[in-house]
């Protein structure tokens, strides 16, 4: 299969692999030694960031500038830069910030790369777990190795929901998500990290994910992984200035898109 890749994809994707676990351990070490490290808050005191999650883009960033230095980069923490390839990298080095200088360990890598409009790459890293979830276009899905296929039977009503949420969503919106899912019969769950549970959704933990707002590092590699697993994923706009603004992000296995599209009226 992969002799029908192109070169360039295939190169790329082999270094997001690589990179994705060689900055999750130096995330790791920075989250095994979190009780010295400088914490900030953004626009909200939940939303915050360390100087691991600075220390980690970098690196990433470095190792792509060294690789493919014409290619784009999209970071959370360090905002766009231009390329002059069709690939834009999409990252953010730690996503569930949250959860990792509070202690627990939902939170990961994520690694992705469009190319033109089209999400080429996806690659998630759990340092805490050591697992590579891995997906690229036409490529499939992977968790260390082992190929993601995800069940169509499943639904909302025998199987757990994620949910999503932050200081761009009001907390009555949020009820009324949780509200309406429970009334359909539904379960979920939130981990403080929405690029983590959509790698759940590929690995079929979850049966979908929905967050009314979300930005292109925290879903773009998830993303990838959902379709390239068999499952249905909600555009994203790319085009633009779209990258670097939020959007709804919603993603599912066939058999629950229906139910999860009425509920966030999508």
């Amino acid at each position: 299969m992969t002799s029908l890749i192109a070169p360039d994809l295939q190169e790329r994707f082999e270094l997001a692999k690589k990179m994705a676990t060689e900055a999750g351990a130096r995330a790791l070490a920075h989250f095994n030694a979190r009780e010295r490290l400088v914490i900030e808050t953004k626009a909200d005191p939940h939303d915050v960031v360390s100087i691991a999650d600075r220390d980690v883009e970098n690196l990433i960033r470095s190792r792509i500038a060294a690789a493919f230095p014409g290619d784009a980069i999209l970071g959370e923490e360090y905002g766009v830069s231009t390329g002059s390839t069709e690939y834009t990298w999409v990252i953010d080095p730690i996503d569930g910030t949250s959860p990792f200088v509070n202690g627990m360990p939902t939170w990961c890598v994520s690694i992705a790369a469009l190319r033109n409009a089209e999400i080429a790459i996806g690659v998630i890293y759990v340092p805490c777990n050591d697992e590579l979830y891995a997906a690229g276009d036409g490529l499939g899905a992977t968790l260390n190795g082992k190929p993601l296929k995800l069940d169509a039977s499943r639904t909302i009503r025998d199987a757990v929901t994620g949910i999503g949420a932050n200081n761009h969503v009001t907390p009555a919106a949020v009820a009324s998500i949780v509200e309406k899912l429970l009334e359909a019969g539904g379960n979920f769950i939130r981990n403080g990290s929405g690029a983590l549970m959509l790698a759940y959704v590929a690995a079929g933990r979850l049966v979908g994910y929905y967050e009314p707002y979300m930005h292109a590092w925290d879903c773009m590699a998830g993303y990838c992984l959902v379709k390239e697993a068999g499952g249905w994923h909600y555009p994203f706009p790319v085009k633009g200035d779209g990258l670097s603004r939020g959007a709804p992000v919603l993603a599912a296995a066939s058999g629950a898109v229906e139910d999860l599209r009425m509920i966030a009226g999508l």
